[in-house]
């Protein structure tokens, strides 16, 4: 399947998550990890999409989730920074999807540079916040 980059915008614009996750480390010192997330979710029978997403990007996993849905995920930091966010930066997302993007990519350069992110900051993201 031989992908182009505007119809990844339109695929993604309506099937793309950019996702924050936490995760508490220490409760008694209220410590959190933040976990990013670029992911794609279909249906089992689609799954040929996702595959070529992840050839396209040249990183990344496709998965099997529990209800015969598959996910493309990308969570490593310097993939995100250099496949995913290149390529939405170059190629602007045109629905609401744009508005996570550029909220994702804040956080995202936060992180990279190991800069302080507070939980609250994290919480104004809300729906960015993805599960596992």
């Amino acid at each position: 399947m031989d992908l182009q980059a505007q119809w990844i915008v339109g695929f993604i614009d309506g099937q793309g998550h950019f996702c924050i996750l936490t995760k508490q480390k220490d409760a008694s010192i209220n410590e959190f990890e933040i976990l990013l997330e670029f992911k794609v979710v279909e249906h089992e029978r689609n799954v040929q999409v996702l595959h070529a997403l992840k050839s396209y990007f040249k990183c990344g996993v496709v998965s099997k989730n529990p209800d015969n849905k598959m996910t493309y995920r990308v969570q490593n930091i310097e993939h995100l920074t250099k496949m995913i966010i290149p390529f939405f930066e170059k190629h602007s997302l045109k629905t609401k999807r744009g508005i996570e993007f550029r909220k994702f990519r804040k956080i995202l350069l936060k992180v990279k540079k190991n800069e302080p992110i507070s939980l609250k900051e994290i919480e104004s993201f809300s729906n960015l916040k993805c599960s596992l």
